[in-house]
């Protein structure tokens, strides 16, 4: 189904990739780079299902795979996540801490600033706001490209603002993400070009239409079966059905991903990319796993019927960039990774996962606070039960230092945290250095550290603690945590005649921006990147730059 309604918007995606045969790559720059990332993909999923898959991911798989990728740091949102990708740098230097956070000299009564936002439109708030790239500080690749050359093009595509923003960065020709009810826009000001109005047309006649379940391929039965996640909610047998123009449903399925593919395909026949005499970048932020895994869970038969469409999805774009004849190199990764919902975990051997304790919310820690301390009115604000903390700055000195002792004393009071650390002891902290899967977690936690933006204290929870205290809201999954179920997502590389390699290294995804460098000869700044060159030839001839 999904496959026929890409097909439908693009008027000729093919149905399945045919991994091309092991020769030798081009030793010319591939005329078009597509980079992808899908959110939630983590490298958990990726190694429990690729051996099923026969489409796109297959085909990738055949280039160069890092199935042990980390988004290294602790704060594994999808803006933190997503600002890693394409500039080389973790989210202390991006200056992207996490989705949202708190920023108490903002001239409005909300203080919580979003990632993709401009605080300063008269009448925003964090949920009803302008979308901005003002809080991305270092440059992208698109960026880097378009100053060696002006005649490349950089066009970004995604699900999310914010994955379209973080990874397009501020130079780039086009960009679109998925605004709701009016389909695929832009900035504000931005007008909707011919081609988006009528792939928006084409979404849209789906969307009117009802959808039947889709169909549960064999290799998805043994994980069909409902979970309850409260008195009288349960998920896990859904299989995408759908009521006429349910915009959230059809966020989290298979088709919100072949939308994205669908304009990104047409886009690349209207602005003619790989086909000038530079190098174009196409930037594609896949949404569905991430939303598929919070309504879902990541175990159950939605990620199942996820997975094989993605694969399928993923293939037929291929397959249209192939028969255009283009000279392109993919790169797939993901922003983050994921857990499944605890009430699954249980049932599987994880008897430790649990939904985190309303009293570890900001409002309730709140609330202790004024018993122990006998201060009055906001004391400290938070986004959530867990990440960062910020104290009040209208208290005066004497009264901050003691709300702070005693919010870290609570939190680290509760059974399900792990660690607390303060603003002071994440800016004393050393660099992150050597390979991320021997970080501590005060090192995890450091490359998520931005000293203006970051709060007075960072709650880490433990292990398997899903920061979701009711799953009966929508939902009943989530990511954001230190952990390697978080942290670790695949890192592939792909390009016709490519020859295969995998390479088990804890690398990261800061690795991603010098490694594409390398292969357009592209020339990057000698400072200012986290990231390093990873060789992409098995032989012993690197494919990196000589230092």
């Amino acid at each position: 189904m999904t496959r026929s309604f890409v097909r439908f918007l693009t008027g000729a995606l093919l149905a399945a990739s045919a991994p091309a045969l092991a020769q030798q790559a081009p030793a010319t720059p591939p005329k078009l780079l597509v980079v992808i990332s899908v959110d939630q993909y983590s490298a958990d999923l990726f190694a429990e299902y690729r051996t099923r898959y026969t489409g796109g991911l297959a085909r990738l798989q055949q280039g160069a795979v890092f199935p042990k990728g980390y988004q290294s740091h602790a704060a594994t949102e999808t803006c933190p996540g997503h600002s890693t990708i394409l500039t080389g740098n973790r989210p202390g230097h991006t200056g992207i801490i996490a989705n949202e956070w708190i920023d108490q000299s903002v001239a409005r009564a909300d203080k919580t600033v979003y990632c993709s936002e401009d605080p300063t439109v008269p009448g925003s708030s964090s949920r009803d706001y302008t979308a901005s790239n003002q809080f991305l500080k270092v440059p992208t690749l698109g960026g880097y490209m378009k100053d060696a050359n002006p005649a490349s093009r950089v066009v970004s595509v995604a699900g999310k603002d914010r994955a379209a923003i973080m990874m397009g960065g501020r130079k780039l020709d086009q960009i679109w993400w998925w605004q709701g009810t009016t389909g695929f826009g832009s900035y504000k000001g931005t007008p909707v070009t011919p081609l988006v109005e009528k792939v928006n047309a084409g979404i849209k006649v789906m969307l009117d239409q009802e959808r039947p379940a889709l169909a549960l391929p064999d290799r998805c039965q043994a994980v069909d079966r409902p979970v309850v996640v409260a008195p009288k909610v349960s998920v896990g047998t859904n299989h995408f059905a759908r009521k006429a123009g349910d915009i959230r449903a059809f966020r989290a399925s298979p088709e919100y991903d072949a939308a994205v593919l669908a304009l990104a395909a047409s886009l690349v026949e209207d602005q003619k990319l790989g086909a000038g005499t530079a190098t174009d970048l196409l930037i594609l932020g896949l949404s569905a796993t991430d939303y598929v895994g919070h309504s879902y869970g990541t175990r159950g038969a939605e990620m199942c019927i996820q997975m094989v469409n993605l694969d399928e999805n993923l293939g037929a774009f291929f397959d249209r960039l192939d028969k255009a004849g283009i000279d392109y190199m993919v790169t797939l990764t993901a922003d983050h990774g994921g857990l499944d919902l605890p009430e699954r975990q249980r049932e599987q051997a994880a008897s430790d996962a649990q939904r985190v304790d309303p009293a570890l919310y900001p409002k309730a820690i709140n609330t202790a606070l004024q018993a122990k301390t006998g201060l009055p009115g906001d004391l400290i604000d938070g986004t959530g039960p867990f990440g960062d903390i910020y104290v009040n700055k209208a208290l005066t000195a004497a009264q901050r230092a003691q709300v702070l002792k005693e919010a870290r004393a609570l939190y680290l009071a509760s059974p399900q945290v792990q660690t607390v650390f303060t603003h002071a002891e994440l800016a004393a902290a050393p660099a992150p250095a050597g390979p991320p899967e021997s970080w501590t977690l005060l090192t995890i936690a450091k490359a998520s550290f931005d000293p203006q933006r970051s709060g007075d204290l960072v709650v880490l929870l433990k292990p398997r603690v899903t920061p979701i205290a009711d799953g009966s809201g929508g939902y009943v999954a989530t990511h954001g945590s230190p952990w390697d179920y978080d942290r670790r997502v695949p890192i592939l590389f792909w390009r016709k005649n490519m020859v295969h390699m995998e390479q088990p290294l804890g690398v990261e995804t800061v690795d991603i921006l010098p490694t594409l460098a390398a292969q357009i000869g592209l020339t990057l700044p000698t400072t200012g990147i986290d990231g390093q060159c990873r060789d992409l030839d098995p032989s012993a001839t690197s494919s990196c730059p000589a230092k």
